[in-house]
């Protein structure tokens, strides 16, 4: 086997390396973010008498599953990207 073989054996390269890690951070960042109190938790402790509005906040219903959601594309890019 030559060397240009042997460096060619593997289906990933680092720049597929590179962008799954960039995935996964994606993927982990936005589900820390949708990460909280529920919705009768109110500074960390159980009340069935009130609400919290925060579950209903831009970072927990838009942002964080839009970070997970382009985590999965970067995921698919880094599986599908060929090595030149």
């Amino acid at each position: 086997m030559t060397d240009k073989n042997k460096e060619n054996s593997f289906y990933f390269g680092k720049e597929n390396y590179k962008w799954m890690l960039i995935g996964f951070g994606l993927i982990v960042l936005g589900f820390i973010l949708m990460m909280g109190g529920d919705a009768n938790t109110i500074d960390g402790k159980f009340d069935a008498n009130t609400w919290n509005e925060d579950i209903f906040s831009f970072r927990r219903i838009r942002l964080a599953p839009f970070l997970v959601i382009a985590g999965f594309v970067v995921e698919i890019y880094a599986i599908l990207k060929r090595n030149k």
